[in-house]
């Protein structure tokens, strides 16, 4: 095991700790309001499917997602494009 800092270790390639599990759940987060989205967008206006995006991306980054990276998701959003963003019960770590 490798001891990254307090909360955050590695075993086996997977990160472990509190900061880790708590990465997982941003993640799944992001995941399930992205895929909620996915499902409201036909009746979603492009400034409230931009908005959810971007809030979804700023949930799992925490911090300003980029411009561009927002515009695209929407975008595929839009032109009906399912955006699957898979969940894990671990954090692979390199």
């Amino acid at each position: 095991m490798s001891f990254i800092e307090p909360g955050l270790s590695v075993r086996d390639g997977v990160a472990e700790g509190p900061l880790a599990d708590a990465a997982l759940s941003r993640a799944n987060r992001a995941g399930q309001l992205l895929a909620e989205l996915q499902e409201q967008a036909p009746t979603l206006t492009d400034g409230q499917l931009r908005d959810g995006v971007h809030r979804a991306l700023r949930r799992f980054t925490q911090d300003q997602p980029p411009a561009r990276q927002v515009d695209n998701f929407t975008a595929l959003i839009r032109r009906g494009v399912r955006i699957d963003w898979p969940a894990s019960d671990r954090l692979p770590c390199a």
